[in-house]
């Protein structure tokens, strides 16, 4: 078998005693994902130092897994992940053009970082090796190792929405960035509309030509693309989600709320989760719903993220006084709506607390899968489920039809799902449960891991015959 080399934006290296640095839901994926495959784990250390350019790394063996990281300095942390990665691709890729920023300083900074990792990764990387790139921080990573002459195969996950033709060629580089995703040999992708974006960018705006099933032609390479939708580790949580019910932060939750039904959501600070429209839904199913007043509570779990760019500062303000608005117009001397927590989290508290949650809220505005939706069926007691509300424009909705699917922008339905939820029948949230769950089971992280693997292994001879005449 091949090793397996991940490259990702940030790699969480665990520690000395064996524990696991705090991560987000990709971190988890990629972790799990190496742990069953073995091979080296490359990328930033999310440290920044003041060396004038990337120079050195830090390799370290746990297991079977080598971790490979380097520091950035503070220029390349502005301009590659702060300017160009989260100030014009993140809000592109999540159709919020009127938050894209682009800066040519930040795209210099952006494409600078990438040619130092793949500088440094290069002699890393053994001759029969699988290379697999995970999301936007790091498109043009393979056009770079390609320069230097890596020939191994190079496939790239795309973590995130990616956005229709018209939205993409309002960045000024769209024919670099679409030159960098034809030097892979496979581009995955969450769900088939974002294949079909993708396939739109390439065909319409004449970057390339589509052969037939997922083969393209572009700028001389051929390669495929597909959706593989990422799943959890679904096993383990739900064993974490039943040890869950003795952690204390569980237990004084369910103390505390007397009785309440709980309704939870968790999103890491981002202005794609629609967070504050969440708010406002939950706020109206309080004013629809007079028996709701000291008996349902809302618990959102909302870590800061990226406090350093200007527009997510300015999100968490607003998002903190939205809540307090909330609460101080339907609230009570011993009823808070509700429960605002800015802060992270531990997996197995909130495996915990996803399983006394009556109803999930799971709301983006634009997501490319959200694995909080998948947790939280996960996490549930098959006899007594909690519902699932979810957003269409999240690629879970694709496959979790089970769920009450709303759209986050239609305040009033969404707070009448809210209220569906909340009181629906134990017989109905078993149904739902029970046509969900299986899917999370069957299509777990090392499902996804194998599915793209076993792709990325492919050559040229899977090529359609119509495509190879097509070519000649």
């Amino acid at each position: 078998m091949a090793r397996l080399v991940v490259v990702s934006n940030r790699v969480p290296v665990p520690s000395a005693k064996g524990g696991t640095a705090a991560a987000g839901g990709l971190a988890v994926a990629l972790e799990a994902a190496l742990r069953s495959h073995g091979g080296l784990w490359f990328g930033w250390s999310g440290k920044t130092s003041t060396d004038r350019e990337i120079e050195w790394l830090e390799i370290r063996d746990f297991g079977n897994v080598t971790y490979a990281v380097a520091d950035l300095n503070r220029r390349d942390v502005d301009e590659y992940y702060t300017g160009f990665a989260n100030r014009a691709l993140w809000p592109l890729c999540h159709y919020r053009l009127d938050l894209t920023d682009f800066s040519r300083k930040d795209m210099a900074g952006y494409f600078r970082v990438n040619r130092s990792f793949a500088r440094l990764l290069a002699p890393l990387i053994r001759p029969d090796d699988l290379v697999w790139v995970h999301d936007y921080h790091l498109i043009p990573l393979a056009a770079e190792l390609r320069h230097m002459g890596v020939k191994n195969r190079i496939g790239y996950f795309h973590h995130i929405p990616w956005p229709p033709a018209d939205v993409l060629s309002t960045l000024p580089v769209a024919d670099t960035i679409m030159r960098g995703l034809a030097a892979y040999d496979l581009v995955g992708f969450q769900t088939s509309y974002d294949v079909e974006n993708f396939t739109g960018c390439m065909v319409r705006e004449g970057f390339g030509r589509a052969l037939g099933n997922g083969w393209f032609e572009s700028y001389g390479h051929r390669f495929q693309a597909g959706a593989f939708p990422i799943g959890i580790d679904t096993e383990s949580f739900v064993e974490m989600a039943v040890e869950g019910a003795k952690n204390p932060i569980v237990k004084r939750t369910r103390e505390s709320l007397h009785d309440c039904d709980l309704v939870i959501g968790v999103d890491r600070l981002d202005y794609s989760k629609g967070i504050g429209q969440r708010i406002e839904a939950f706020s109206r199913f309080c004013e629809m719903s007079p028996s709701a007043k000291g008996q349902v509570t809302l618990l959102q779990i909302t870590p800061k993220s990226r406090s350093d760019v200007p527009e997510y500062a300015t999100m968490q303000r607003d998002v903190a006084e939205l809540t307090g608005r909330v609460n101080g117009a339907l609230g009570d001397v011993d009823w808070t709506p509700i429960r605002y927590v800015n802060k992270t989290m531990n997996r197995n508290a909130l495996a915990g607390l996803y399983r006394i949650a009556k109803a999930g809220l799971v709301t983006p505005l634009r997501d490319g899968m959200n694995l909080v939706a998948k947790e939280y069926i996960a996490a549930q007691d098959p006899n007594d489920p909690g519902v699932l509300v979810l957003s269409r424009f999240a690629g879970a909705a694709r496959e979790l039809d089970g769920a009450l699917i709303v759209n986050p922008y239609d305040i009033e339905a969404t707070a009448n799902a809210i209220g569906r939820a909340i009181s629906m029948p134990v017989e109905a949230r078993r149904e739902r449960f029970q046509s969900m769950f299986p899917k999370i089971r069957d299509h777990d992280v090392s499902w996804w891991c194998r599915t793209f693997l076993d792709a990325l292994s492919q050559d040229e001879s899977a090529i359609p015959t119509e495509a190879v005449r097509l070519l000649k």
